[in-house]
């Protein structure tokens, strides 16, 4: 995704600009990039086990609100079109201290993409290939892939992530194929067309199921980076907020069809050999060790990709946060002599997440709770993102029409109500440590701020990203 420059002639003096240059559907493109058309893969054994069976069911009902809390960040863009995003939104819309903590919340979520990513290919490389490999050293190696190249500066281009979604694609509709093949031909109707992946009275719990919803949230996870391109996007007040909502669409139908064949095809998950690869086994029962092995390569791809750019990012943030001293700049906002490379950030980022999934995998399930970590910071922003909208459409921004003002922050308000229960509601584990992480930012913005006296510094993303 490129960034047109102008380079009118008529007037010599003029100082090149930005173009507004991307389409809806490049924005869609760039969103669907973000999320992964198969992101609902790699949680199916995990996912399953947590809703006693009901995994497309939790995806479809964890759609609704993220199309809620994309229509708010949708919305916010067009307030705040700039880099920083939820961070942006809730300091400048709402409460700059509150804005802080979502930045503080984006800050553990940047750092546990990585940990999440790496953890399932930790577990793959022992479970499946390299049996005689401790989690500990493949954790280290895992690391090391994901840190070397970024102390070198070096970055994933463009080009590659459209080969890895291309082949991503490709491998789903092969599944798709040979799962509806598999299911008719063992079946018949019968096999293709059911209600037991959305409701078995037999293993139905209301209480199970919202749990796992929480956790199925984790697919939709990257929609928001749409809103970074509102500046470079036609007519940004309708594309954004519609290219946002097409990609939740996107992700929540085409994931949770993957969801239902994979539940079709292997519809007792008790018996699944491994929970976190689970669906390599749905992959090898309709095509065989083929799938079962390009499949698997497939993901532990694009997860060390994901890792490889979420440590990235969550250096690059750090640095912003020296640099403009929310964190001590000595250390946060140190550049490798030559190069714009934060190394001392990136060596912090590396090793809180290999230490953070030794813990984890002490604790036991640490893929499972990884991603309920990852969770707790991203309710906390997608909750207060939709309070910012509501607060801005209700009170700020009123539309001229009575109806259209209660539609928009009612939806908003809606939003945040449901993200806040989920938020509430995740496991023991991210509220323990989740909670931890935000008393250390309570207590380090008290201190910034002179017991909240003075306002907090506002980090600008666009120089450090």
């Amino acid at each position: 995704m490129e960034t047109v420059v102008s380079q009118a002639p008529t007037h010599a003096s003029e100082a090149p600009r930005l173009r507004r240059v991307l389409t809806l559907w490049d924005l869609v493109f760039y969103g669907i990039v973000l999320t992964q058309p198969i992101a609902s893969v790699p949680l199916f054994g995990v996912a399953q086990k947590l809703s006693n069976g009901h995994y497309a069911t939790t995806l479809f009902l964890a759609m609704f609100p993220m199309l809620i809390t994309a229509f708010s960040y949708g919305r916010m863009a067009a307030i705040y079109p700039s880099a920083g995003s939820a961070y942006t939104y809730v300091g400048k819309g709402l409460n700059a201290y509150l804005g802080f903590l979502v930045g503080w919340a984006v800050l553990m979520d940047y750092g546990l993409t990585p940990l999440v990513n790496g953890i399932w290919v930790a577990i793959v490389i022992h479970a499946r290939y390299l049996p005689e490999v401790p989690f500990v050293v493949g954790m280290f190696l895992v690391v090391f892939v994901m840190v070397a190249p970024n102390l070198r500066g070096i970055k994933a281009s463009a080009l590659s992530d459209k080969i890895l979604l291309a082949a991503m694609s490709f491998l789903a509709a092969v599944f798709i194929l040979l799962a509806v093949r598999f299911l008719f031909r063992s079946q018949g109707w019968s096999g293709l067309v059911s209600t037991q992946p959305f409701y078995n009275p037999k293993t139905f719990a209301v209480r199970t199921v919202w749990t796992a919803t929480s956790y199925s949230v984790l697919t939709y996870f990257g929609f928001e980076g749409v809103t970074t391109l509102a500046e470079d996007t036609h007519n940004p007040k309708r594309n954004v907020l519609l290219a946002i909502v097409l990609v939740c669409l996107f992700t929540g139908v085409f994931g949770g069809f993957l969801a239902y064949l994979g539940q079709r095809v292997w519809p007792d998950w008790h018996t699944l050999p491994n929970l976190e690869t689970a669906f390599m086994d749905v992959c090898a029962r309709v095509g065989g060790p083929g799938l079962f092995h390009a499949m698997g390569f497939c993901i532990l791809l694009a997860d060390i990709g994901g890792g490889l750019a979420g440590i990235l990012g969550a250096a690059r943030l750090l640095f912003g946060m020296g640099r403009d001293n929310v964190l001590p700049r000595r250390v946060f906002a140190h550049l490798s002599p030559g190069s714009s490379t934060p190394t001392y950030n990136i060596l912090i980022v590396g090793g809180l997440v290999f230490f953070g999934a030794i813990a984890l995998e002490r604790i036991g399930n640490a893929f499972e709770h990884a991603g309920e970590l990852q969770n707790y910071g991203a309710f906390f922003a997608f909750m207060n993102v939709n309070l910012a909208a509501f607060w801005q459409f209700a009170f700020v921004r009123p539309h001229k029409s009575g109806l259209r003002t209660i539609v928009d922050s009612g939806l908003s308000l809606f939003g945040a109500v449901f993200c806040g229960v989920m938020w509430w509601n995740l496991d023991n584990v991210a509220r323990v440590v989740g909670g931890i992480w935000f008393l250390i930012g309570i207590a380090y913005l008290a201190a910034a701020t002179r017991g909240f006296t003075v306002r907090p510094r506002m980090i600008g993303f666009s120089e450090s990203s």
